[in-house]
């Protein structure tokens, strides 16, 4: 079972059909909408300040998602997939977003809707990713835009079949 555990008179508010990992923990002023995954060695840390998930994300193994006390927060839309080991820190993830395996997104960033972090991408402090891009390398830049196809082909693809796999887990 999570762990899910209030900090600070803070409880974390959990959606309609959402799959928590065993070991997945989850603490504080967190709120996951409905149809997430959130999935094993994930931490979403909501003791200094507030994660405010969407609705049908996924949140992969060993991502960290913590805020900068009574500085930064945490948004994410809806639609969005958080591959393994990523770290988000105080940012801001608008829908339909791609954020690659093991990349890094730190505090201001805001990262827009239709886009793509590539994996191991850093985006430092306060980057605006405009909407419809893909930003790769450290420091993530801008390589292209993000096509119709790609949204569909690997944003849309990747977030429904989350939706599939935490269904696997369900207890019978």
């Amino acid at each position: 079972m999570a762990l899910i555990k209030s900090v600070r008179g803070f409880t974390p508010k959990i959606g309609e059909n959402v799959f928590l990992a065993d070991n997945a923990t989850i603490i504080g002023d967190v709120e996951i909408g409905d149809n997430c995954s959130i999935w094993f060695n994930t931490v979403l840390r909501g003791d200094v300040n507030s994660i405010k998930i969407g609705n049908k994300v996924n949140i992969q193994d060993g991502s960290v998602l913590h805020t900068l006390y009574e500085k930064s927060t945490i948004e994410i839309g809806d639609n969005v997939s958080v591959g393994h080991n990523a770290t988000i820190h105080g940012a801001k993830i608008c829908s339909n977003v791609l954020v690659g395996m093991g990349s890094t997104i730190l505090d201001d960033a805001v990262i827009g809707e239709n886009s793509i972090i590539a994996a191991n991408a850093l985006v430092t402090s306060g980057t605006i990713v405009e909407p419809g891009s893909l930003y790769a390398g450290v420091p993530a830049k801008k390589i292209k835009d993000v096509s119709p196809e790609q949204t569909k082909e690997m944003i849309n693809k990747i977030s429904n079949n989350y939706v599939m796999y935490a269904s696997w887990y369900k207890e019978d």
